[in-house]
């Protein structure tokens, strides 16, 4: 099977005089079923319609919008696979030096807030050819969004475009929809009632029907008025936002979601309720389509594609996370509920992938946005849906109607690796280790550790202390801690040396410098020395980004603190890798500033060694008070306060003993 055309040379060759559709994405052209361009592309495909695609077209020659000549039925726009802000910048709203989903790694090949821009150029193109918005872009910023790039409210991307339609969430079934409606002939503005789908209507053509009403563009937005009254006016406006947050969050439900709408001036953005989860049929057949399962050669002269490197030999078999956490936009994108491919269908796909020219016997994950969620979280989802208010299902304790059953993800992992020409199959998409630690088979627990771990098993703990894991929607830390030792107890029985990579996440909401301190001693504790720390990054649709804009929890509306400032959060960032020669002075300072110098010394428990400015100033300070100075054993200095060194809270139960 060939690539999609990518040109008019191309549709030429096809002897194609017309296109029903052409893609236009920020993401360099991959035809493999991680890459929603192709997912959607090979989908219309199958149903028969035309599709070109046009990946990271030069914005400054807006002739290339129209090389296909008019589309039959529309234009279809996506930033890519993540946010472009995303893409470009660093947390420290730095340019970043790579893209991985642009040829050669090299970034700048599509432009800030792109769906905006192709939107637009779109539009220049055909004024009057419909254009649909989608993408993880387009979906996470359909309500009046908080943009922490420029630092302020801005509207919803569907109006900011002047798009005709938004599809959010996963766009399989929506995107069939449209498709099938427009090329019976239907004009674009009537098709305002596709499920998964947003629209904006004018106000005075609004029909009024039951919905749930979001604060609007206006109240959630910082007023500029003058000093006088701006401070109360932030005041209500950021309260305003965090409702609407609620709102949002709580109707994410096919089930019982009811339709949304938010003004914004004279039009108002309707969001429909979610399209239903997709079945297991149709979830199989979606990810057997004829895939290239690689990147356009056009790009084999400039490096190729990075982004393939991480899931040419990967398989999805899920999607949807009931985890929800605060700071991931799984749940607001792929919804809460899961759904799965047959165990068939992945045993087929790793069977196709062994015939592959590259495959060298590895496939590097079995997985998904969580890799061992092969359920619903309880047996009510498919009649009630999944429950509002924030309720969890895993934190920060299990609901007692949670199920836990992992037989069915065992024995998908126990036929792949069984697989002539198959030497080891990986679980590297990330374990939910608090779900894992429930199930009460512990052959499962076994023959992960023993067949699946590639030396390191990545988690997310992503923190230790309780009030900020209650902020981000994760368990409490003796979760992780009971996980860790079962997992360490199993590699020693199997005589292997593995062990646990946990991510960390620094600054979020929640977090204070005395929090960030507890984290370090437990890495110092643990051995734990992270070459990468992810600083929180206030990305677009989450709730932890809600509370990083407002400051308050949106389900109770209740203070919460926040690090904001580059000075606080380098504080932070740096006591995760203390370690680090370069950032000594720093965490020094962030040891000062949270009064915590018995951390400051030579001894075991110490986690930096003071430097000689801060021993002269200790010097300095008790003799102007006329105190008696001195060095002890270990090291630290002395100044007759009478204060010992404090032990580190947390104890290092879970090393792995050495052998001998």
């Amino acid at each position: 099977m060939a690539f999609l055309p990518i040109s008019r040379t191309d549709t030429d060759a096809l002897g194609w005089d017309y296109v029903d559709f052409v893609y236009v994405s920020g993401d360099a052209y991959v035809d493999h079923p991680s890459f929603g361009v192709a997912i959607i592309s090979r989908i219309l495909e199958a149903k028969g319609y035309r599709v070109a695609i046009l990946p990271q077209p030069d914005i400054k020659r807006p002739e290339l919008f129209r090389q296909f000549g008019r589309p039959r039925l529309g234009f279809l726009v996506t930033a890519g696979n993540i946010d472009s802000m995303v893409a470009h910048y660093t947390a420290a709203k730095k340019k970043r030096s790579e893209d991985s989903f642009s040829p050669g790694g090299k970034p700048g090949k599509r432009p800030d807030r792109a769906t905006i821009v192709y939107s637009r150029l779109c539009k220049q193109a055909y004024s009057d050819v419909p254009v649909i918005i989608g993408g993880l872009e387009a979906s996470l910023r359909r309500f009046a969004n908080y943009d922490y790039w420029d630092d302020e409210v801005k509207p919803s991307i569907l109006i900011e475009s002047g798009a005709d339609i938004l599809s959010y969430g996963m766009g399989e079934y929506s995107m069939m929809e449209i498709a099938q409606r427009l090329s019976a002939g239907e004009p674009v503005g009537s098709i305002t009632d596709v499920r998964g789908t947003c629209i904006a209507v004018l106000v005075k053509e609004y029909v009024p029907s039951s919905v749930a009403e979001c604060p609007s563009y206006e109240r959630v937005k910082e007023s500029k008025r003058e000093y006088a009254i701006s401070c109360r006016i932030e005041k209500e406006s950021k309260r305003e936002y965090a409702i609407s947050c609620r709102i949002e969050q709580d109707e994410q439900d096919a089930v019982h979601g009811r339709k949304i709408i938010q003004r914004h001036g004279d039009k108002i953005l309707v969001q429909n309720p979610p399209m239903r989860p997709i079945t297991t049929e149709d979830f199989d057949w979606t990810y057997e389509l004829p895939y290239e399962r690689t990147y356009h050669p056009i790009y084999e002269s400039q490096g190729g594609v990075p982004a393939i490197k991480e899931v040419e030999f990967s398989i999805i078999h899920n999607r949807g996370c009931f985890g929800a956490c605060a700071f991931c936009s799984l749940a607001f994108h792929q919804g809460r509920q899961v759904s799965t491919r047959s165990v068939e269908s992945v045993v087929r796909e790793a069977e196709m992938l062994t015939h592959h020219p590259n495959f060298k016997g590895y496939i590097h994950d079995v997985g998904g946005p969580t890799a061992n969620f092969r359920i619903h979280s309880c047996k009510k989802q498919e009649k009630a849906g999944m429950c509002r208010g924030g309720r969890r299902c895993l934190a920060p304790e299990p609901c007692p109607a949670l199920q836990v059953d992992h037989s069915e993800f065992l024995d998908m992992l126990r036929r792949v690796r069984a697989l002539p020409g198959v030497k080891k199959v990986f679980v590297r998409s990330g374990i939910r280790f608090d779900y894992m630690i429930l199930e009460k088979d512990p052959q499962v627990m076994r023959e992960l550790v023993e067949f699946h771990v590639s030396g390191q098993l990545k988690v997310a703990p992503e923190h230790c202390s309780t009030q900020v894991l209650d902020k981000m929607g994760k368990p409490h830390f003796e979760v992780y801690k009971k996980f860790a030792k079962e997992f360490y107890g199993i590699t020693e029985e199997i005589g292997k040396k593995q062990y646990l990579v946990p991510y960390l996440m620094s600054s979020h909401p929640g977090s204070t410098i005395n929090d960030a301190i507890e984290l370090s001693l437990f890495l110092k504790n643990e051995h734990l020395h992270p070459e990468q720390v992810q600083d929180f990054y206030p990305t677009p649709g989450t709730i932890s980004t809600c509370i990083f804009y407002t400051g308050l929890d949106p389900y109770t509306l209740e203070p919460v603190y926040v690090p904001r400032t580059p000075q606080e959060k380098a504080l932070q960032r740096a006591l995760l890798q203390y370690f680090r020669p370069e950032n000594h002075d720093i965490v020094e300072q962030a040891l000062i500033k949270a009064g915590r110098t018995d951390l400051i010394g030579n001894s075991p428990n110490c986690l930096i060694r003071p430097s000689p400015q801060y021993r002269q100033t200790q010097v300095a300070k008790s003799q102007k008070n006329g105190r008696n100075t001195g060095h002890s054993r270990d090291g630290k200095i002395r100044t007759g306060s009478g204060k010992g060194t404090k032990k580190s809270p947390i104890r290092n139960k879970n090393k792995p003993k050495k052998k001998g």
